[in-house]
């Protein structure tokens, strides 16, 4: 096959196709040595690896759908994934399934759909065309600011008491793409002293309603199982419990991950804390070539092992270098979109391409994070390599958004001049 043809079939930024084909590999591979207890659930070895490949599919076919739209008509869907995405989010308290006592999904068709992740999709396009839209020669304009705020204010507002981790992943790729966008600093410093305030009240808050005496079952999971408190009817909580009824499991998740106590291994109460154990375990046995692709021994113990702490599992299989691979492959397309972004001579697809690469590296790093013990348990997959139905299709349509960027946007005239060169 000529490279002609290898065109036809691949087209957009070649590194992202590599990048995007290689995290894909890995998901497969991982989600199926990682799936034992779904399997065993089941009593079907192969059908979680099967519901994950059809996800893949389904995100592909997404991908491809989305990578020969030309990047102008992004702008006529957005008046249209507002009113879908801030529908959902309206609906979820009153229709939508529970994870560890947050209403986060509903089903459509028979699939599990996270709101919050059309959203989040919907919230960078908005945020793209308000910076692009009020470009000046000095920067954006002071009025985009109040914009901004506004849009972003009615997204993130209904997520934030339900998926909170989700929310200050999507604020702080806020805050990033009013920097790239060049609005002034003064207003992104006093916005980010504001956020501070309110970050601090919101965590007062939640150590004083949280209550620490919880109901939790024999082995406790801090990503899935329900923290509450029983006996108590709705009708006596008072407003503050009403607002954070998460507080618990939020005050819980900062206790344990502030508590720097030292615990001895044989002291160690891996029926209060198996996930924190276990993936530490995977850790500390994975040495630096790892046991190899399908030995892990923990996936049977650790639970959410094929999704939120998949990249623990990663570790003890791929080893050391292998997570150092991993963790490679989103930092170069953080680079590689940065560089696509440059080279766009209009400034939407640019802002837009951003949005989308910061926000996927920062929850992969985030996830990274929280599966080695340097960030407190969240429930944040790990982008195109966790199990997961809603996230990895939004995921494949970013990467989608992002080839059609690199193939359809316009690029500045010394790029062009660049690229004739190479081609000759």
């Amino acid at each position: 096959m000529n490279n002609k043809s290898l065109n036809n079939i691949f087209k957009g930024d070649k590194v992202i196709w590599m990048i995007f084909f290689l995290l894909c590999m890995i998901s497969i591979v991982e989600v199926y040595s990682a799936s034992s207890s779904l399997s065993y659930k089941s009593g079907v070895y192969w059908s979680p690896l099967l519901k994950h490949l059809a996800t893949l599919i389904i995100g592909w076919f997404m991908l491809v759908v989305v990578m020969n739209i030309k990047v102008r008509f992004f702008k006529l869907a957005t008046p249209f994934l507002i009113m879908i995405s801030l529908l959902m989010l309206a609906l979820l308290p009153f229709i939508g399934g529970e994870t560890n006592g947050a209403s986060r999904w509903m089903s459509v068709g028979g699939l599990q759909f996270q709101p919050s992740e059309l959203g989040k999709a919907t919230l960078i396009l908005c945020i793209a065309q308000i910076l692009s839209a009020m470009q000046t020669k000095n920067g954006a304009d002071k009025k985009a600011f109040k914009y901004i705020l506004g849009v972003s204010a009615i997204f993130i507002t209904p997520i934030v008491f339900e998926n909170l981790s989700t929310a200050m992943l999507i604020s702080a790729t806020v805050v990033f793409m009013m920097y790239v966008g060049l609005v002034p600093l003064k207003q992104i410093g006093k916005l980010l002293g504001v956020v501070a305030t309110l970050l601090v009240i919101a965590l007062s808050m939640v150590l004083l309603v949280g209550k620490e005496e919880q109901t939790t079952s024999s082995k406790q999971n801090l990503t899935e199982q329900s923290i509450r408190i029983e006996n108590q009817p709705e009708e006596e909580k008072s407003a503050a419990e009403k607002i954070f009824h998460r507080a618990d499991t939020w005050k819980a998740r900062i206790l344990k991950f502030v508590n720097n106590e030292k615990v001895a291994p044989k002291d160690y109460d891996l029926d209060k804390d198996g996930q924190v154990g276990h993936a530490n375990i995977a850790i500390a046995s994975s040495n630096v070539i790892g046991k190899g692709p399908g030995n892990s021994t923990e996936r049977d113990f650790l639970s959410q092992a094929f999704s939120d702490f998949i990249y623990a599992i990663i570790i003890e299989e791929m080893g050391i270098l292998g997570a150092f691979f991993v963790a490679s492959l989103y930092i170069v397309l953080l680079f590689r979109v940065a560089r696509i972004a440059n080279r766009c001579e209009n400034s939407f697809p640019a802002f837009l391409a951003m949005g989308i690469g910061f926000l996927l590296v920062t929850q992969a790093l985030f996830n990274m994070a929280v599966a080695v013990g340097l960030a407190p348990v969240t429930g944040q997959p790990l982008p195109l390599i966790s199990k997961g139905g809603t996230s990895t299709i939004i995921n494949c349509v970013y990467i989608g958004a992002l080839l059609s960027i690199s193939r359809f946007a316009k690029r500045r005239e010394s790029e062009l001049v660049t690229a004739d060169k190479e081609e000759e």
